[in-house]
C-alpha cells in the first residue's frame, strides 16, 4: 500500500471520528493500573457489536481490531454501554460523601465541609480511580494480607510515670542580714534542723546597729523633754524623730520585743538577735559562728515540708490524655503504704530539653513528713475515656512522611489507599481515626508495604519514555487536539500520597 493510500485512509478515519464527536456519553476503560474516562459520539447499545479504540487517541473507534492510524498502537476493546458504569444516576448507590478540597473528610450523609463547601457524593459504581490496587485472592492469601473492620469503641489509657518529691516553692524562705556585721552566736547550726516561727536563729554584732540604738535613745530622751513644750510643733517634731528611729530598727529586722526592752532599759545592746519568720526545716546553711557577713548575704534557707509538691514527667505523646484536675494515685515503692489520692494541680507550659517531657504537678499534704524531698514515687493517672471513637489497630496506619494512610478493602481483591487524620492512641493498640474512613469499612492490617510498592511501580511505569507520536492534525480552530488520556494528573495524585 502506498503512502498516499495510507494518508487517504487516515484522513477518512479521522473524519469519521470527528463526526461521532457530536454526541457525548461517558464510557470507562480500564487499562493497566489506571482508568481513563472517554467521551464518545453516539450511545452504544447493549446489543451493539464490540468496538475498538486507541488508548492514546480515543477519538479513533473501529469495529475491528487493528492498529491506530496515528500512533500504530494496538487498538483495545471498548466496554459496552450496558456495563456497570452506565447505570442511571437515579438508581446508583452512594457509597459516601466527601469534601471537594479535603479527601480525608468523609461522611455517610450529605452536609458541608469545615470550609463551608457542600459535600459531593461518591457512587459505588463509579469508575475505578488510578490509585486502586487489584490483587488476586490467592496472591493476597500468599502475601499474608489481613483486614479488620473499622469500629466505634471507647479508648482508654492509663499513664504510668515516675514522680519526684520537691519542696513547695512558696514555702521556701531565705534568711539574711540587712546590715554588715559579725555572727557572735549561732543558735541553728545543723542542716535539717526543724525551726518554729519566732525561734532565735543567730546573734549579730554590727556597729550600725549600735549607732541606731544610741540614736533611738537620744530621740526618746528628746521626745520626753519636749513633751511639755508650749510650742506644739516642737513636740511633734521630737515625736516624729523618735518614730523614725524606731522604724529604722524594725526595717533592719529588730523585733518589737528588743526595741521595747531598749526603750525601757535605756541600755545599748552589743548584739541583736534575728528570729525565724516561718516554720520549717533548715534546707541550706551557709553561715558559721564568728563569720563576718555582708548585708544581703543568704545565711539560711528555711523550707516548710508540711505540704510538698510532686513533679511527674509526661511524655509528649501522652499529653493528650493528661488534663488539669485529673485524678491520680501516688504510690511509694519502698514503703508499701496505701496509694495517696491526688489530682493534677498544674501542667507546666514548657518541655524539659534533656528528657523531652512535660511536668505535671501534684500538691500533697505531708503532716507526718512521710514524703521527703528528692524522693521518687510512682504515679498512675487514670484518664477520661474517649467515647464512641472511630478506631482501627495502629498497625493498619502507614506513615508516609507528611501524611498517614490506610488501605481500604473494597472487596473482590480491590484495595484503595486512603489519606486519614488520626487522634488519640489507647494502650490496647487502637488509634482514633478523625477523618478518612467510615464505620464498618475494612482496612488492611498487614503487608501494606507490598501495596505501596505496587503503587510506586505504577508511578515508575507512567514515567517511562513513550515513543514519540506523529504530529496530530489540528482542529477547525487551528489548535492541536487535546489528549484526554493524559495521566499526568493521576501520577501527581499517586505521588502526593507518599510525600
Amino acid at each position: 500500500m502506498s503512502k498516499k493510500t495510507r494518508l487517504i485512509i487516515s484522513i477518512t478515519l479521522f473524519g469519521a471520528a470527528v463526526t461521532l464527536a457530536l454526541g457525548l456519553i461517558s464510557v470507562v476503560t480500564s487499562e493497566g493500573p489506571l482508568a481513563t474516562v472517554v467521551d464518545l459520539a453516539v450511545p452504544i447499545s447493549a446489543e451493539a457489536a464490540q468496538q475498538y479504540t486507541c488508548g492514546m487517541h480515543p477519538m479513533i473507534i473501529t469495529d475491528e481490531p487493528g492498529l491506530c492510524p496515528i500512533c500504530n498502537m494496538d487498538l483495545t476493546p471498548l466496554k459496552s454501554a450496558g456495563s456497570e458504569s452506565s447505570i442511571p444516576a437515579g438508581e446508583r448507590k452512594i457509597k459516601y460523601w466527601v469534601a471537594p478540597m479535603d479527601p480525608t473528610f468523609i461522611r455517610d450523609e450529605p452536609g458541608q465541609s469545615p470550609m463551608g463547601m457542600d459535600l459531593v457524593p461518591v457512587y459505588e459504581d463509579e469508575a475505578v480511580t488510578g490509585s486502586i490496587i487489584s490483587i488476586d485472592p490467592v496472591t493476597s492469601q500468599n502475601m499474608g494480607v489481613r483486614t479488620t473492620q473499622v469500629v466505634k469503641k471507647d479508648l482508654n489509657r492509663t499513664v504510668r510515670t515516675v514522680g519526684l518529691v520537691a519542696y513547695e516553692e512558696p514555702k521556701q524562705f531565705s534568711v539574711n542580714s540587712k546590715v554588715d556585721g559579725w555572727v557572735e552566736r549561732l543558735y541553728i547550726n545543723e542542716t535539717g534542723q526543724f525551726v518554729k516561727k519566732g525561734s532565735a536563729l543567730l546573734e549579730i554584732y554590727s556597729p550600725e546597729l549600735v549607732s541606731a540604738q544610741e540614736e533611738f535613745l537620744l530621740a526618746r530622751n528628746n521626745s520626753q523633754s519636749l513633751a511639755q513644750s508650749p510650742f506644739p510643733s516642737i513636740a511633734d517634731g521630737a515625736n516624729r524623730l523618735l518614730e523614725s528611729s524606731r522604724r529604722r530598727l524594725k526595717l533592719w529586722d529588730i523585733s518589737e520585743r528588743q526595741i521595747k526592752r531598749l526603750e525601757e532599759s535605756g541600755e545599748v545592746a552589743k548584739t541583736l538577735t534575728l528570729y525565724a519568720p516561718y516554720d520549717g526545716i533548715v534546707s541550706m546553711k551557709m553561715v558559721r559562728e564568728g563569720q563576718f557577713i555582708k548585708r544581703g548575704m543568704e545565711l539560711l534557707m528555711l523550707s516548710d515540708i508540711s505540704k510538698i509538691w510532686i513533679y511527674a514527667d509526661i511524655y509528649e505523646y501522652e499529653m493528650a490524655w493528661v488534663k488539669l484536675g485529673q485524678k491520680a494515685k501516688i504510690m511509694l515503692p519502698y514503703i508499701g503504704s496505701d496509694p495517696i489520692e491526688s489530682e493534677v494541680s498544674y501542667i507546666y507550659p514548657f518541655v524539659e530539653p534533656k528528657t523531652r517531657t512535660i511536668k505535671a504537678r501534684f500538691d500533697i499534704d505531708n503532716p507526718d513528713f512521710t514524703l521527703k524531698p528528692d524522693m521518687y514515687v510512682n504515679v498512675r493517672l487514670e484518664s477520661e475515656p474517649v467515647k464512641d471513637a472511630l478506631a482501627v489497630p495502629i498497625e493498619a496506619v502507614m506513615n508516609s512522611g507528611e501524611k498517614k494512610l490506610v488501605f481500604a478493602a473494597l472487596g473482590d481483591g480491590r484495595f484503595e489507599p486512603r489519606q486519614i487524620k488520626v487522634g488519640m492512641q489507647d494502650e490496647e493498640g487502637y488509634v482514633q481515626i478523625i477523618q478518612g474512613v467510615l464505620e464498618g469499612e475494612r482496612v488492611v492490617t498487614s503487608a501494606q508495604f507490598l501495596f505501596e510498592s505496587r503503587l510506586r511501580e505504577a508511578i515508575q511505569k507512567m514515567r517511562q519514555p513513550k515513543p514519540e507520536p506523529e504530529p496530530e492534525p489540528e482542529d477547525h480552530a487551528g489548535h492541536d487536539m487535546a489528549d484526554p488520556s493524559d495521566a499526568s494528573f493521576q501520577e501527581e495524585e499517586l505521588e502526593d500520597l507518599f510525600k
